[in-house]
């Protein structure tokens, strides 16, 4: 009997929703996989998933694949329906259990194996389930990769066979935090702050910031609740950010790190309350590592600040900034391709390769990052850092609601808006167009060295906005209020932004 093709004209609590595959074309993304669980994808869909990727994994050549979830009411059923598929498709399975998704790419190291499926949705929103995976380690599939598993998926190109297994594997959890607390041992008596945001998370980050050496390690929302009771877990939102800075003032911490929903990113926030955007923690780490790496590469995506092309530091240690696209695979695999010692990206993901790291982002990774720094900077405090980068005012990351299907068409009229008011000469804010960067929907550098810039998200149905002023966080505000914002607003497939300056 063949598993049938999914269809994606389903309505949930009808006879067919339980009997046949739901699965909609719009969540395989570009490098992951997302859906609203119910009415884009039901228990059968993700099956035919697993079928699909197990499919696919024998084509490239393998069938040994590391399985997690996380922290929510469904992972775990959607995990179990993922493993069916995988094993019809004659995989062997090693499922690690709960976890984060550095811990599902440690185990690939750990247990010698090729694949990864790791069920989580990551910061998304209750209701969002997903599945990020990966057949080369420590890289994660791009679109290339997605691609071929979509249209396997949506085909119904499945190719069973026999031989499937499940390994439950016993004590990950405690291997993936004895190896990360190994990165740095810590000298100086630090307290931190370890938000969690009541994901998964919780279970694994105050364990690891202590073996760290960190003396005080104040818990803040770790208990695991997927319902989120405080804030979404996304280091990345000022709501989560926020509340990090008032715990630093209340506790008297050295600092605070905060954790998304599956732990691959890391949010940091000073001992003055400063939040610090993870561009600027990547831009401190990478003049800190400078002299130690003379002529190293540094990746990062191109909602990151500027300051990396015309640091006086990097220069002077002749390192080399690369601007890439934003997304986890991507600066992964540009990072890995160029022999960069670290990428960084803005919504904090940090890929560390050796010495510091294995390639894969991992949040805990970048903490001991950010504590060994500290620690070669004894007498310095993270704001005396911060204060000597020089002056650059980024936004925080908006973004407004655009659905999927029409998301990267709104983009492209806006690059070509763009592209065109550079060319005939035109201004923005009163300062001139030097550069028009296309590499990922359109970053628009000014002649004074402040830029916007305007993409579709990767992983949820918004576009994204970020903005950087070199002159005040009014002149910021003003590049978003009396330029990108109007822009997209004669848009009526753009609605309401998460959240605004």
């Amino acid at each position: 009997m063949t598993f049938p093709t999914p269809r994606a004209d389903l309505i949930a609590n009808t006879a067919e929703y339980e009997n046949e595959p739901l699965v909609r074309a719009t969540g395989f993304r570009e490098y992951d996989a997302r859906w609203l669980f119910g009415p884009e994808i039901n228990l059968l869909g993700i099956q035919a998933l697993g079928l699909g990727l197990g499919t696919y994994i024998h084509q490239l050549g393998h069938s040994r694949i590391v399985v997690g979830h996380d922290y929510r009411s469904y992972s775990l059923s959607i995990k179990q329906a993922l493993i069916l598929g995988l094993m019809e498709a004659g995989c062997e399975v090693l499922d690690i259990g709960l976890a984060l998704s550095p811990t599902a790419y440690f185990a690939q190291f750990d247990l010698d194996a090729p694949c990864v499926a790791m069920v989580t949705a990551s910061h998304n929103e209750n209701g969002w389930t997903g599945v990020k995976m990966g057949a080369a380690r420590p890289l994660t599939f791009g679109p290339d990769e997605m691609g071929a598993l979509r249209d396997i998926v949506l085909e119904g190109r499945f190719k069973p066979r026999d031989g499937g297994r499940l390994v439950r594997i016993e004590g990950m959890a405690q291997r993936f935090i004895a190896d990360v607390a190994a990165r740095v041992a810590l000298r100086r008596p630090l307290k931190v702050i370890a938000a969690c945001g009541n994901g998964t998370a919780g279970a694994f980050a105050p364990a690891a910031l202590r073996r760290m050496g960190c003396a005080v390690v104040v818990e803040m929302d770790c208990d695991l609740d997927y319902n989120f009771p405080r804030y979404n877990p996304n280091p990345e939102d000022k709501v989560m950010l926020h509340s990090m800075a008032e715990a630093v003032r209340t506790f008297g911490a050295d600092l605070a790190f905060g954790f998304d929903g599956d732990g691959d990113r890391c949010g940091v926030v000073d001992d003055e309350g400063e939040e610090i955007f993870a561009d600027k923690i990547g831009l401190m780490l990478a003049r800190d590592l400078a002299p130690l790496h003379p002529g190293a590469t540094f990746v990062v995506d191109v909602k990151s600040t500027g300051l990396y092309a015309t640091d006086p530091v990097l220069a002077e240690n002749k390192c080399t900034t690369v601007y890439w696209k934003t997304g986890h695979s991507y600066i992964k695999r540009k990072s890995a391709e160029l022999g960069a010692l670290a990428g960084f990206e803005k919504s904090g993901h940090f890929f560390l390769n050796e010495p510091l790291g294995r390639g894969y982002d991992c949040g805990l990774t970048a903490a001991a990052a950010v504590l060994a720094m500290l620690d070669r900077n004894e007498g310095k405090k993270l704001s005396d850092m911060r204060k000597a980068l020089p002056v650059a005012h980024t936004s925080l990351t908006m973004s407004p609601h655009c659905a999927d299907e029409v998301k990267y068409g709104v983009v492209d009229q806006v690059v070509a808006e763009y592209q065109a008011l550079a060319r005939d000469g035109g201004r923005i804010c009163g300062r001139s167009i030097t550069e028009v960067i296309t590499v990922n929907g359109v970053r628009v550098a000014l002649d004074d060295g402040s830029w916007v810039l305007v993409r579709a998200s990767s992983n949820k149905p918004e576009i994204v906005v970020v903005v950087e002023s070199t002159q005040s966080a009014d002149d910021m505000r003003r590049l978003f209020h009396e330029e990108v914002k109007p822009r997209l607003g004669r848009r009526a497939e753009v609605g309401a932004y998460n959240q605004e300056i």
